[in-house]
């Protein structure tokens, strides 16, 4: 039995709305992979506040028509795809899914769109090797931290600084 023209709708609506608030999206050939690799993609995904959608390439069309940001998506709807949609760590969720592809070697990249533009196999692997969030805080924190450290240093340094001079013309004067 065939999907009603209400329930694609409401699909088309449900992909519209998701696409609104993805900043990458991710086209993967799911050819191949059983359900449990698929829950096991979504899990790892859902970690990344990211979602894993397969749905037919023409209602994906319909939900991409007429939003110029996702219109370069269109050349990649060919053939069995998965839609791996990225709402914020756009890193976190692409090695969510190349971790996910080396492990069950089944499924294949076949593209990504981030803000507009399609990305090259290279870009998607850049992304993937980008330290996460969390990582990127830590060494903005460390710099931070290491600058205050020198400040601190170089403040306390003024006065003894002053200090050993004063000694040292103390001690000279002496003699």
């Amino acid at each position: 039995m065939g999907r009603t023209l209400e329930n694609k709708q409401q699909i088309v609506g449900e992909l519209k709305g998701l696409l609104a608030e993805t900043e990458l999206a991710l086209v993967l050939d799911f050819k191949g992979l059983s359900i449990k690799e698929m829950s096991d993609l979504r899990d790892r995904l859902r970690v990344t506040n990211s979602v894993c959608k397969v749905t037919k390439n023409t209602l994906m069309r319909r939900a991409i028509d007429g939003d110029s940001s996702w219109a370069n998506l269109d050349s990649l709807l060919t053939g069995t795809n998965a839609f791996v949609l990225v709402k914020g760590d756009v890193g976190a969720g692409v090695k969510a899914v190349r971790s996910f592809q080396k492990e069950v070697n089944k499924s294949e990249t076949k593209g990504a769109l981030f803000e507009g533009k399609l990305l090259s196999q290279d870009e998607i692997k850049a992304i993937a090797d980008l330290p996460s969030r969390e990582e990127l805080m830590a060494q903005i924190a460390g710099a931070i931290n290491a600058v205050a450290t020198k400040v601190a240093v170089g403040i306390n340094e003024v006065p003894t600084g002053m200090a050993r001079a004063l000694k040292q013309h103390a001690e000279g004067g002496d003699s």
